[in-house]
This record gives structure tokens, sequence and C-alpha cells, in this order.
């Protein structure tokens, strides 16, 4: 299941000069992956041909639950 559909970003916009604002919260701050992740994600958006800067936040307010996942992932995990 993709972070989008986890529910895990909460906002992305991106700017009339490519620049890409992203606000995205992990499962909990104890996650295993939360030094990994957020690079991840973006070096994954600075790839993107057009895309000249990304601005990361790492959010914890509201808190993720699974309520905030789409139906096909909570499908998908047989939730």
């Amino acid at each position: 299941v993709n972070i989008y559909d986890l529910g895990l970003i909460y906002k992305m916009e991106i700017n009339n000069e490519d620049n890409v604002e992203l606000e995205m919260t992990l499962t909990s701050p104890n996650c295993p992956v939360a030094e990994s992740l957020p690079r991840m994600v973006k070096e994954n958006i600075n790839a993107i041909d057009g895309v000249k800067t990304v601005n990361l936040k790492l959010v914890w307010n509201p808190p993720w639950n699974k309520e905030m996942m789409s139906e096909s992932a909570k499908l998908e995990l047989n939730l």
C-alpha cells in the first residue's frame, strides 16, 4: 500500500515555480522508518522532471489513525 493511500500525506502543493510543499506524518513517532521514509519521499519527488525544490515537513498533528486510510488500502490490508 502506498503512503498516500495509507493517509500519511496531509498536504501537497506545487507553486508556480515548480516548488513542492509537502506535509506528511508517520503512523507513530516510534515508527521504524522514521529516519528513512521522509528522506526517500523527498528524494523521489526531487527526481521528478521539472521539480525545483521540495520542502518536506514531518508533522504529528493530527495524529495518524487507521480511519485516514483509503478504502482500497483498508481492503488490501484486510482492515
